[in-house]
């Protein structure tokens, strides 16, 4: 049983992706990046909660990726589509926003076949979950943030994943995966809620609060690493 429990967080990232896209659909954009947020979080200990059950294997590093390019692919870039090119025709505003998620699946396709000693070192090109992250985070304040400046940075992300850049491993340098990211995000919450006086709290809130406490546990449980473990989940 406890082997199914890392590909149970993989596959709730992934339903979390599917279900944030039928938000935005929807027109509620709150709980559609609260969606995204908690896929986010369930990213980050699947790996960690493998390796402390000892049931690491290739299916979960494959399932880890087809569930990326959806919640960290996909969603971010329907959201963008429905809130900063709102202004376009929609099917402009959709072709706009899809070379996101396709460069981020080249990203994965890329990282899975990378020799695994040099991923272990570095990563080639930002990770999807981080490129994702940070677009979601950004669509948080719409109204702030010009298209413009929006515009550069959406494709400037797309562009980073793909590169060549080599950019340090966050695992050998030691710092959190995603976790100030969703930590601002969860701050952000606080202070609409508090400007809000706790009206109209998104649905999912509470739900990804607790999950946060969850994240925040796994991520700070005390495993022995292997040096060269036989996969690593994707990025």
């Amino acid at each position: 049983m406890k082997k199914h429990i890392p590909n149970l967080l993989t596959l709730g990232n992934l339903y979390c992706g599917f279900f944030s896209i039928g938000y935005i659909i929807d027109g509620d954009s709150k709980n559609a990046t609260i969606l995204i947020f908690i896929a986010i979080m369930l990213d980050a200990v699947d790996g960690r909660v493998a390796r402390i059950l000892g049931v690491t294997n290739e299916m979960g590093k494959e399932l880890d990726s087809l569930a990326d390019v959806v919640s960290f692919g996909v969603a971010p870039a329907f959201l963008a589509a429905h809130t900063y090119f709102a202004d376009f025709h929609y099917i402009y505003g959709v072709a706009m926003s899809g070379i996101f998620p396709v460069f981020g699946a080249y990203r994965l396709a890329r990282f899975n076949v990378t020799a695994q000693e040099e991923s272990l070192k570095h990563f080639t090109g930002i990770p999807i979950t981080l490129a994702g992250a940070i677009v979601t985070f950004l669509v948080l304040f719409v109204k702030v943030i010009p298209l413009g400046v929006f515009i550069i940075a959406f494709y400037g992300l797309a562009v980073l994943m793909v590169s060549r850049i080599k950019i340090p491993s966050f695992k050998n340098i030691k710092l959190p995966k995603n976790g100030v990211i969703v930590t601002l995000f969860l701050f952000y919450m606080f202070y609409l809620l508090a400007k809000a006086r706790f009206e109209k709290v998104p649905v999912f809130f509470y739900v990804a609060l607790a999950i946060y406490i969850l994240f925040i546990i796994i991520r700070f449980i005390r495993v022995k690493e292997p040096k060269l473990p036989r996969w690593k989940r994707g990025r």
